[in-house]
């Protein structure tokens, strides 16, 4: 054990005799798990965003066949007649509105909720960290805004900032363990009824938030809110939270599954950045190596030394990109939003972690047949090598 520790120095030492191919190594594997950790924070944002679990109790009732909050317009009355269905518990009519519909990384989504439901709105997963729920009823324009939204746009309580053509006041700043609330500002459901109808009178959602009694009967709930508006003007679609996430976000889904594929790549290239450097510098060391057997070491040592190499090369550079990807996600916050629902990719410093090992791991992989090589190699052959 003593052994294999007193040779770190040594491998050090012939890691930086050869500056500029370390370097370039090192600075390869970086930009490789920075891809590969980046990715893995873009899927573990769609897995918290679509996953569902056993607690999950809210269905959103949207108008059949629409997708965009643009286009999905339902009466407000709506609401007393889904809350009379046994099972429901609660239900809280809901306006949206966006700045782009389409898929992209910065996007405003307003939502609009009665004043006396912001608290049931968020649930016990939000608080408020600025501002108060009252501030927030004190003014018709006034505005909730998500941690990650206010970041991005530089806001804060006090300030004002416009979008999608709603000019608000940020009476408060949202902290919350869901990505949906954390990009979104909140404000009052007549506001932006009026503001979307441009001063006319409000009367028309985008969609419900239902809050059922029992988990299990979900779908047996949303098949019966659906019958009751099947012959309406207005039908419905009434989805699972999880599930209607899933829906509106599936091109994202679909990109990320793509990525996916770009960071396994990303892990053959470190094991090849790493090979190859390895394969190098054993070429330049085999007199050096001779030497090192005649001063005692031996093949197991010798061995060793090699895949020390290259985890200290695989661990350099892992946790390079793995550190630069955590902290350039922390202060971009950046989310993917689609039809009104956002997709935050994940700030989680042990995915950072993973990649170094991962790293680590395939370093010891690319040094397994150059340190074999070196363990086999013979003292006469490395002396007579030019």
């Amino acid at each position: 054990m003593k052994q294999s520790l007193a040779v770190i120095p040594t491998v050090w030492r012939q890691i930086v005799r050869t500056p500029v191919r370390s370097l370039l190594t090192v600075s390869g594997i970086a930009v490789a798990m920075f891809l590969f950790t980046s990715v893995e924070a873009m899927r573990a944002g769609v897995d918290d965003a679509t996953q569902a679990s056993a607690d999950d109790a809210t269905l959103v009732v949207y108008r059949e066949n629409r997708f965009c909050p643009f286009t999905s317009r339902l009466p407000q009355f709506y609401g007393d007649r889904i809350e009379r269905i046994e099972g429901v518990s609660a239900v809280i009519p809901m306006q949206i509105l966006v700045s782009n519909c389409r898929a992209s990384l910065d996007v405003v989504t307003f939502r609009g909720v009665p004043t006396d439901d912001l608290e049931s709105t968020l649930g016990d997963a939000g608080r408020l960290v600025e501002g108060t729920p009252e501030d927030w009823r004190r003014r018709g324009d006034a505005a909730v805004v998500g941690e990650s939204l206010a970041a991005r746009r530089g806001v804060s309580v006090g300030d004002r900032f416009s979008a999608a053509g709603v000019t608000v006041y940020v009476a408060g700043i949202l902290e919350s363990e869901r990505a949906q609330d954390r990009n979104v500002a909140y404000v009052p459901l007549p506001f932006l009824q009026e503001t979307v109808t441009r001063g006319g009178t409000g009367g028309i959602v985008t969609q419900f938030n239902v809050t059922v009694d029992t988990p299990a009967r979900m779908e047996e709930i949303a098949a019966i809110i659906d019958a009751e508006f099947k012959h309406d003007e207005h039908p419905t679609s009434t989805w699972p939270e999880k599930a209607f996430v899933g829906r509106a976000v599936r091109d994202v889904v679909e990109l990320v599954s793509f990525a996916g594929w770009v960071g396994w790549a990303s892990l053959a290239a470190v094991l090849a950045l790493i090979a190859n450097a390895i394969i190098l510098a054993m070429r330049d060391r085999i007199r050096d190596q001779a030497v090192l057997q005649t001063l005692g070491y031996t093949g197991g040592l010798l061995a060793w030394m090699v895949l020390l190499e290259g985890a200290i090369l695989g661990a350099a550079g892992g946790v390079i990109g793995g550190v630069a990807s955590t902290v350039l996600i922390s202060f971009g916050r950046f989310s993917m939003t689609m039809e009104g629902v956002n997709v935050e990719i994940v700030n989680d410093p042990r995915l950072a972690m993973i990649g170094a090992g991962i790293a680590i791991i395939l370093g010891l992989l690319a040094g397994a047949v150059p340190a074999v090589r070196a363990a086999r190699s013979e003292i006469t052959e490395g002396l007579r090598a030019i």
